[in-house]
C-alpha cells in the first residue's frame, strides 16, 4: 500500500479544505479555527501563511486572480493585490461557513453550520461570481464534502451526522433526487470532505477515523489508505499531474493529539485527480 509523506508539518486547530491552485502551482489549505490561509509549493517546499479577521472554512482560487473565503459572516474575495472585501455578507449569530467547492460553471457551493453542530442549523448555498446567492439545502447539520462527478451530471455531497456520501442528479445549477451512495459504519469515523477522481469515484476523509476511503460510483467500496492522524478532515489531489493525494487534519478536541494531527500529509501517485475550476467571481 502506497504510504503517506508529511507535507507540511503544522498544528492546525482545524486544518481543512486542500485545493490545488493550478494557476500559481501550489496548495492551499485552511486552520479554520487558527483563521489562518495556508499557501505549500511542493516544487519549492514555500510555504505562506495569511491570517483572516474571523473564522474561516474554506478558500478556493478565483479566475482573475486572488482567492474566494467562506468566513463566518459571508462570502469575502481577496483580490490579487492583496486587498480584502465583501461579496455577500450574511451575519447568523451562532453559525459560521464551512466546506466549499466550486462548482463546473465555477459558481461557489457553500456549506453553513452552527458552532454546537444542531441539526438543520446549517446551509448550502449556491454564490454565483456575480454575488447572486441561492440556498439550495436549507436545513442541514454540519455542511462538509461537496464534489461532481467527470461529466458533471451527478453532485456528491456530506452532511456529516448523516453518516452518509448522498449523490444528487445535477444540470448545471439544481440538484434533485438525493440518494445514499455509501454510509459509513459505526465505529469507522464520519465523513468529511470528499473528492472526485478522474474515474468517478470518491474519496473521502473519515474524522475520527484515521482513514481516507475511495468509493466506486457505484457506491462500492475499494480502497482504504490509514492514516496517523485520528481526525483527518479533507483530502483533494495535486502537484503537476494531480496523482498526489493531500489529505488535511484537525487536533481540536484530541485529549493526546498524535504528534501529526494538524499536519498536511499527502499520498504520492495514488490516483488521479479532476482539474478543478476557480470561482468565476
Amino acid at each position: 500500500m502506497t504510504g503517506y509523506e508529511v507535507a507540511v508539518r503544522a498544528e492546525a486547530m482545524l486544518g481543512e479544505g486542500p485545493t490545488w491552485d493550478a494557476a500559481t502551482g501550489r496548495l492551499i489549505w485552511i486552520d479554520i479555527l487558527g483563521m489562518r490561509i495556508h499557501g505549500y509549493d511542493p516544487a519549492t517546499d514555500r510555504r505562506t501563511v495569511r491570517t483572516t479577521e474571523q473564522h474561516v472554512g474554506a478558500v478556493k482560487p478565483r479566475a482573475g486572480g486572488g482567492l474566494v473565503l467562506n468566513l463566518r459572516d459571508g462570502i469575502g474575495l481577496v483580490d490579487p493585490d492583496g486587498g480584502f472585501r465583501w461579496l455577500h455578507r450574511e451575519r447568523v449569530p451562532g453559525r459560521r461557513g464551512n466546506d466549499a467547492a466550486v462548482a463546473p460553471d465555477g459558481a461557489l457551493w457553500a456549506g453553513t453550520m452552527r458552532y454546537d453542530g444542531a441539526a438543520g442549523g446549517g446551509t448550502l448555498s449556491r454564490v454565483t461570481g456575480a454575488g447572486a446567492v441561492r440556498t439550495v439545502l436549507p436545513s442541514v447539520a454540519v455542511s462538509n464534502g461537496t464534489g461532481w462527478s467527470p461529466d458533471g451530471r451527478l453532485m456528491y455531497y456530506v452532511d456529516t451526522p448523516t453518516r452518509r456520501i448522498d449523490v444528487f442528479d445535477f444540470d448545471g445549477e439544481q440538484v434533485r433526487g438525493r440518494r445514499p451512495l455509501a454510509e459509513i459504519e459505526e465505529g469507522a469515523g464520519f465523513p468529511d470532505g470528499l473528492t472526485v477522481d478522474a474515474d468517478g469515484a470518491v474519496w473521502v476523509a473519515l474524522w475520527d477515523g484515521a482513514a481516507v476511503r475511495r468509493y466506486t460510483p457505484d457506491g462500492a467500496l475499494d480502497r482504504v489508505l490509514p492514516l496517523p492522524t485520528a481526525r483527518p478532515t479533507a483530502c483533494a489531489f495535486g502537484g503537476a499531474d494531480l496523482t498526489d493525494l493531500y489529505v488535511t487534519s484537525a487536533r481540536t478536541g484530541l485529549d493526546r493529539p498524535h504528534p501529526l494531527s494538524g499536519s498536511l500529509l499527502v499520498v504520492p501517485g495514488v490516483g488521479r485527480g479532476l482539474p478543478q475550476p476557480p470561482f468565476a467571481g
